[in-house]
């Protein structure tokens, strides 16, 4: 019997997030944000807090400072039950931040990496990874020190029996290079929001780039907001509606998605449930500002995930 239900792979940061802001910046000029929030930030991150509040058995495998960053970071995940034992901890490097200016529906961000670009496949312990179940990776695009050896990763994961997820998150150089296209094969779940996913494609709709994309992964889902999700998987495309909600903060939906998603997944459900619950738990996520605070515990969760549900 596995120890782990999912080990992930990724970026370690925080969030400091700034909202109710009047307008967007301009040079030279200052405005005021009226509220201010230092949360666990990056995608991996959030992903694996939430997963661990809905009762996954999860593992992390990243590099931070040995800073007051780092140690933040690292206590958020250890008070989720997450396993943070083969998070290195470097005395020459500095954990990263993420500075968010939160709209209601959309947000600007400045990331300074730290840390997170030096992540490598030599940090990887096997022997470690083999106690999970399942393998999950996100934010391709940041994870310098990764990104070129994404392949053989996946590849080994999948040769040692795991199944695999990957959310690619947004290139900040927008150059969105074909070589993630030599990982996919190796993917059962690939999880890009729309704009992503067509700009990883080349396509003009999202379905037009999920037609593509699952000519590489098992299954592709494509994250669509306000709009629901849609995924294919075996020549067949699933469509599931979004829970209506007013939003407080859009940091980590798609994370909280991804979350939902994978944690149905690996319950052995069909596609159609995956993609519900996902709905469930991005539409959950952007009631509470930062990416977890809406993910405290199993029982809150399902608490006010049926109060989504009798609201729709």
């Amino acid at each position: 019997m596995k120890k782990f239900d999912i080990v992930v792979v990724g970026e370690l940061n925080v969030d400091l997030i700034l909202s109710d802001i009047p307008a967007f910046p301009e040079l030279g000029k200052e405005i005021l944000a009226e509220e201010m929030n230092l949360v666990l930030g990056s995608s991996s991150a959030i992903f694996a807090s939430n997963l661990a509040s809905l009762g996954a058995k999860t593992a992390f495998i990243g590099k931070v400072g040995n800073d007051d960053f780092g140690q933040f970071v690292v206590h958020c995940l250890e008070q989720k039950g997450i396993d943070t034992s083969r998070v290195v901890r470097d005395d020459h490097l500095k954990t990263g931040i993420t500075i968010i200016l939160n709209y209601p529906e959309d947000r600007a961000m400045v990331t300074h990496a730290g840390a997170m670009e030096k992540l490598t496949i030599d940090d990887i312990d096997w022997d470690f990874v083999n106690r999970a179940r399942h393998l999950h990776l996100s934010s391709f695009y940041l994870q310098k020190g990764m990104r070129r050896d994404c392949p053989t990763l996946f590849k080994q994961a999948k040769n040692n029996g795991l199944s695999t997820s990957f959310d690619t998150n947004w290139d900040p150089e927008e150059k969105w290079g074909a070589d993630i296209f030599e990982t996919l094969p190796h993917v059962d779940v690939f999880l890009p929001n729309e704009h992503e996913a067509q700009f990883i494609s080349g396509r003009q709709t999202p379905k037009a780039a999920l037609d593509k994309l699952a000519e590489y992964s098992k299954t592709t889902v494509i994250k669509r907001g306000a709009n629901g999700a849609i995924a294919k998987q075996n020549g067949r495309i699933f469509e599931a509606a979004p829970f209506k909600v007013t939003p407080v903060d859009a940091v980590g939906a798609g994370d909280s998605f991804d979350a939902g998603f994978v944690f149905k997944y690996l319950q052995g459900e069909d596609i159609a449930k995956c993609l519900e619950f996902g709905n469930l738990c991005g539409a959950l996520s952007v009631t509470k500002a930062g990416g977890t605070a809406a993910f405290e515990n199993s029982e809150q969760i399902a608490r006010d995930m049926e109060r989504l549900k009798r609201d729709v």
